[in-house]
């Protein structure tokens, strides 16, 4: 059976993260690996000729589905901790790193000088409103740094949807009762104190 494997986590940088497309590229793949396709990678902790294989066994239809067959708990713990929590952590840090990144000054800013320069402009524009109401209104071009914070805003609520639905999947193949964010805090704290 081959193991569901996460992205490799890029190699943090600001570049990396004012690369809008390949920021969400990573987000995009390594969710694709492991959440996307979550039934599939728990129905492939399935074992299903644990009890032997019995012929009468397909002269009835089943009495229940498929999906409703539980994967065996240390198997499940297994697979949470090696696969779903270190994916989830690695986007976690992308996404906090690149925060850092958008709340940062940015001195490397391409487009600061082009932006400072279409804000004097518009400060010495004389507009005559009775004319056009509208030609007073300016909208100045958002800042990277501005761009990749909404972008970093957009991408944690998606995250905490994919989160919720694919823990939705675990509780119901794994038979577990508590909360994603618990399990993954804990297991958080149970690395973090393993590296020490």
């Amino acid at each position: 059976m081959s193991r569901p494997t996460s992205t490799t986590a890029p190699t943090l940088s600001p570049q990396f993260c004012f690369n809008e497309r390949a920021l969400r590229d990573f987000l995009r793949l390594s969710r694709g690996a492991i959440d996307d396709s979550i039934t599939q990678n728990l129905n492939a902790l399935l074992t299903p000729a644990q009890r032997g294989f019995d012929p009468s066994s397909t002269a009835n239809r089943q009495a229940s589905p498929a999906s409703q067959r539980r994967i065996d708990s240390e198997t499940c713990k297994s697979f949470r901790e090696n696969v779903l929590f270190p994916s989830w952590q690695t986007r976690s840090e992308v996404l906090n790193y690149c925060a850092s990144v958008a709340t940062s000054p940015d001195p490397d800013d391409p487009d600061a000088i082009s932006r400072q320069v279409e804000s004097a402009r518009e400060r010495d524009r004389v507009v005559d409103e009775r004319l056009d109401p509208y030609s007073g209104r300016y909208f100045p071009r958002e800042a990277r740094t501005e761009s990749l914070a909404i972008l970093v805003r957009n991408e944690r609520t998606v995250e905490q949807i994919v989160r919720s639905r694919t823990w939705g999947a675990v509780t119901e193949k794994c038979d577990i009762s508590e909360r994603w964010e618990d399990a993954f805090d804990r297991w958080r704290e149970q690395n973090a104190s393993g590296k020490s």
